[in-house]
Parts: structure tokens; C-alpha cells; sequence
């Protein structure tokens, strides 16, 4: 009875580990088996999904970001334009603004000069050489300080600026070749005579940087060409007498310039002064290098009135004269 009871113990303790061993394996085949279908496929899913998902969205947005874009371009293209039309509005304000800047001092110094503007005659200072003395004794009887007009004859050379445009041809031509022909006839004798408009242009162009000899045909040919010549004209001249100053103002040569005009059109009063100023320097003798006079024939002050060229032009031209040694004779009419 003892042994049986043995066997039967011996048996069941076997049976039970190995169900439990087999239960183990089961459970770690079947822990494996979901871990690894779980894992795998939700990761390959979620990936696939979100990329879909991104490229969706992005392609959506795309048609509200082109706008965008253009939109933009649009406002820099509009912004650019408003920034050239300002570069514009500066460059057309810009030469007024300087304009009315000089038009300031211009009329600064009119009306300094306006009160000082007169119709009489003025004699000016000056220093006859030895040779002018002696031309002078052989002339016929006149004293040798006789003026034109006011403008007294000083010079061994002269020049004579002449406006050429088209208020001046119509209008004071004849009386102009008159007055030219005084001067010539005041002068018994000189070295040099040279014809410019106010531009700079020569009468005689195979004369262009010399002198014209001073002899009775000449001074006939002067006048008769004079009577048909129409150059150019800006009705300013400051371009004749800076060319006149550089050309024949550098010899220490006794030199006047004679300015017949009517009106003054540049932009600057002052500006002519100071660029006259520059050129026509004092020597150590207090000399200038040519001494400049004018005469103002009345064709702006015609009909009772006064037009704001005529006057710049007489405001300019008796200051050059009085800051050059000269004189400026401003006519009362066109008789």
C-alpha cells in the first residue's frame, strides 16, 4: 500500500511542469505575436498618412500663396512707379527752385539798381596811352575825351557785341548801325576793331581770334554787312563777352567792349557778374583786362510799357559797366 502512493506522487509532479512550460512558451509566442502586429503595421500607416495628409494642405495653400506673391509684386511695381514720378517731380523742381533762387537775387540787386538807373550821359574815368595821344593830335579837331553817347573812347582795339535777335532786328536794326557808325566815327584811329553778335559768333568768321585792320574800307564793309546779318541770337549776352574777355583780353592790350542790346534773358543777373568778375580780373595797377560799355536801346520800354527783359537787361549792363571801368547808356528813344 505504501509503494502505490509513492508512483501516483512521483507522476503528478512531472504532469504539472510541463504544462507549465508549455504555457510559457505559448505566452511568449503569443506576447511576440502581438507586439509585433501592433507595432509595425500602425507606424507604416501613420507615416503614410500624415505625408498625404501635408501634401493635401500644401497644395491647398499654393493657389492662396501665388496670389500672395502677386499681390506683392503688384505693390512693388505700383511703389517703384510712385518713386520714379517723385524722381521726376524733384528733377522738374529742381531747376526752378534754383530759378526762383536767383530770381530772388536778381531782383535783390534791381531794386538797388533801379533807383540808380538813369537817362543822362556819365563820363567814365580814363588813361590815354602815349600812341592814343598822338592818333588823337592828328585827328581833326576834338577833344580827346570826346564821348559817344556818354561812353568815352579810351582803347586802341575795339569790339562791339551786338544782340542779333529778333526784337532787336525789327525794331532799333537801322538806329543800332547809326550809333555803331559814331562810335567808328569818334575813333580816328586804331589798332584793331572786331564784330561779335551776343552769342560769340564773328562777323567775319575769316577774322575768328584776330583783328580787323582799321581802315576806311573796313569800317564801310563792317556797316554794309552788318545791314543783312541775322546769326542766332538767345538775347543774352554773356556768351559774347566771355568769348571777347578770353579771346583778346590777354595781351595787356588797351581793349573795349561795346554791348548794344535790348533785353537780358538768362537766368541769373548775379551770375553773369560773378563769371564777368572772373575773367576780367584787376591787374597789379588796378587795370582791367578790357573795359566794357553798353548802350540799352529802348525796344522792351516801346508803347508805355516796361517788360521785365528790358529792365534786367539795363540793371545788368550798368552794373558790368560800372564794375568793368565802363559806362552804360540806356536811350530814351528809337529817333
Amino acid at each position: 500500500m505504501r509503494l502505490k502512493r509513492r508512483r501516483r506522487d512521483d507522476s503528478d509532479g512531472i504532469g504539472l511542469s510541463f504544462l507549465d512550460a508549455i504555457c510559457c512558451g505559448f505566452g511568449a509566442i503569443v506576447l511576440l505575436l502581438v507586439l509585433t502586429k501592433t507595432a509595425e503595421p500602425t507606424i507604416v500607416e501613420d507615416r503614410g498618412t500624415g505625408m498625404e495628409n501635408m501634401a493635401e494642405e500644401l497644395a491647398s495653400r499654393l493657389p492662396q500663396l501665388e496670389q500672395t506673391v502677386t499681390s506683392l509684386q503688384e505693390k512693388l511695381a505700383d511703389e517703384q512707379d510712385r518713386l520714379a514720378q517723385a524722381r521726376q517731380r524733384v528733377a522738374r523742381l529742381a531747376p526752378a527752385a534754383a530759378s526762383r533762387q536767383a530770381a530772388e537775387k536778381d531782383n535783390r540787386l534791381e531794386s538797388r539798381a533801379a533807383a540808380t538807373i538813369e537817362d543822362r550821359l556819365a563820363i567814365a574815368r580814363q588813361e590815354l596811352t602815349e600812341e592814343m595821344r598822338r592818333l588823337l593830335a592828328n585827328s581833326p579837331a576834338r577833344r580827346p575825351d570826346a564821348p559817344v553817347g556818354g561812353i568815352p573812347v579810351d582803347s586802341e582795339y575795339i569790339i562791339f557785341i551786338i544782340d542779333t535777335s529778333g526784337s532787336m532786328q525789327s525794331y532799333a536794326w537801322p538806329y543800332m548801325l547809326r550809333k555803331l557808325e559814331q562810335t567808328l566815327d569818334i575813333y580816328p584811329r586804331v589798332k584793331g576793331i572786331q564784330v561779335m553778335n551776343d552769342m560769340g559768333d564773328y562777323l567775319f568768321g575769316s577774322y575768328a581770334g584776330k583783328w580787323i585792320p582799321d581802315t576806311p574800307g573796313r569800317r564801310k564793309v563792317i556797316l554794309e554787312q552788318l545791314r543783312s546779318w541775322q546769326p542766332f541770337s538767345n538775347s543774352s549776352p554773356v556768351e559774347g563777352i566771355a568769348r571777347a574777355i578770353q579771346t583778346y583780353g590777354r595781351n595787356n592790350d588797351r581793349v573795349s567792349l561795346y554791348v548794344f542790346g535790348d533785353e537780358f534773358t538768362g537766368p541769373s543777373v548775379q551770375q553773369v557778374l560773378d563769371t564777368v568778375a572772373r575773367l576780367n580780373p584787376r591787374d597789379a595797377r588796378g587795370r582791367h583786362r578790357v573795359r566794357i560799355h553798353a548802350v540799352g536801346f529802348p525796344v522792351q520800354f516801346a508803347g508805355g510799357g516796361a517788360r521785365p527783359t528790358g529792365i534786367r537787361f539795363a540793371t545788368l549792363m550798368r552794373t558790368l559797366c560800372y564794375e568793368n571801368g565802363g559806362t552804360f547808356v540806356g536811350l530814351q528813344d528809337l529817333k
